[in-house]
């Protein structure tokens, strides 16, 4: 199994160079984001899927025809990211943005829109049942993730500690990030 998942970034990076896809970012993991250093707020990535898995849909099968100008359908997924509360990702056949607002202290209001060709008919080309629910799933277990944290946050018993290094580097580049745009100071 070890050996099938180190494989598919290879196999993914020639099927989508045959598609005039280049990949730039060979490191495993997330691209590290932001870069408080180079003022850097965004990020764009694409990131093969599970062999067999052509969308990131709950069983890997397309929900909706090809968009864009796609020919096939194993073209991964592109993620793009931008600070302090945009996110998608794009696989061949539809699109899910996110956008987090803050709607007080405690309270965020969260837009989570799908995107599928233009032309698409729903009924006909696609169903709400099959383009719903993968990202329902995972974004919902997001959310409670954040909510059981804030409550952790909340509790008498907290004490902050360090970041992880290996786990949180995101995080802590955000929050560098965040800290040198609200004392203005941007890189060169």
């Amino acid at each position: 199994m070890a050996r099938q998942i180190a494989d598919a970034p290879a196999r993914s990076e020639a099927r989508w160079a045959a598609c005039g896809l280049a990949v730039t970012h060979k490191a495993a993991g997330l691209y590290p984001f932001p870069d408080a250093d180079h003022d850097v707020w965004y990020s764009a990535n694409r990131t093969a899927l599970a062999d067999g898995f052509a969308t990131e849909s709950l069983d890997g099968a397309p929900v909706a025809p090809l968009m864009g100008a796609y020919t096939a359908a194993d073209v991964g997924t592109l993620r793009l990211r931008t600070l302090p509360n945009f996110g998608s990702h794009a696989s061949c056949d539809h699109a899910v943005t996110t956008r987090l607002t803050p709607a007080g202290p405690r309270l965020t209001r969260v837009s989570v829109w799908w995107l599928v060709n233009e032309t698409a008919e729903a009924g006909r080309d696609y169903t709400l049942e099959r383009l719903l629910p993968f990202w329902q799933l995972t974004s919902e277990q997001d959310w409670e993730i954040c909510a059981r944290q804030q409550r952790g946050v909340d509790s008498l018993a907290y004490q902050p500690g360090p970041l992880s290094p290996t786990k949180e580097y995101n995080v802590d580049n955000f929050l560098r990030w965040y800290g040198q745009t609200l004392a203005g100071k941007t890189a060169d």
